[in-house]
């Protein structure tokens, strides 16, 4: 099957160019990135915080069936547009992966398609490569697969 979302990794970079349309109109792709209930449903993770506002910040959390955390992020909002764009630092707990800057574009495409661009940017080339190495862009398709499910239930036929 082949994977809608596409990554981007120039050799020598330390930054990752992520793309994805979507059937859904670009207000509905941005809800799904900023209203917590939307985001634990097409993420599959817990939102235990999400201020997206500029200075707010963000945590999400996995657990296991036994209740342990099993992967845990958080950064700051830097900037949050409606319907725009959102740049934010993004950091796992417990890895070996420092701050990455992600800046967000959403952009439509028709009245009822739209387009997300990510740009995520490494402290080096290898911590980039390194992540690259983990079925990272698997997934990604997974996530934004689900995103496309989930939030093409809110649009009224």
């Amino acid at each position: 099957m082949t994977q809608k979302t596409k990554i981007q990794a120039e050799a020598g970079k330390q930054e990752l160019i992520i793309t994805r349309e979507f059937d859904l109109p670009v207000a509905l792709l941005f809800k799904a990135h900023v209203v917590p209930e939307l985001v634990e449903q097409w993420m599959g993770t817990k939102v235990l915080k999400l201020e997206s506002k500029p200075h707010g910040s963000w945590q999400y959390e996995t657990t296991n069936p036994q209740g342990q955390v099993v992967f845990r992020a958080n950064g700051v909002i830097h900037e949050c547009i409606p319907d725009q764009k959102i740049t934010r630092t993004f950091q796992m707990e417990d890895s070996p992966f420092d701050v990455q800057l992600e800046f967000l574009e959403f952009e439509a495409l028709t009245g009822a398609t739209s387009r997300l661009t990510m740009h995520q940017v490494f402290r080096s080339v290898a911590l980039r490569d390194q992540l690259l190495q983990l079925p990272f862009a698997k997934g990604l398709n997974w996530a934004h697969d689900r995103l496309q499910e989930v939030v093409s239930q809110l649009i009224e036929h």
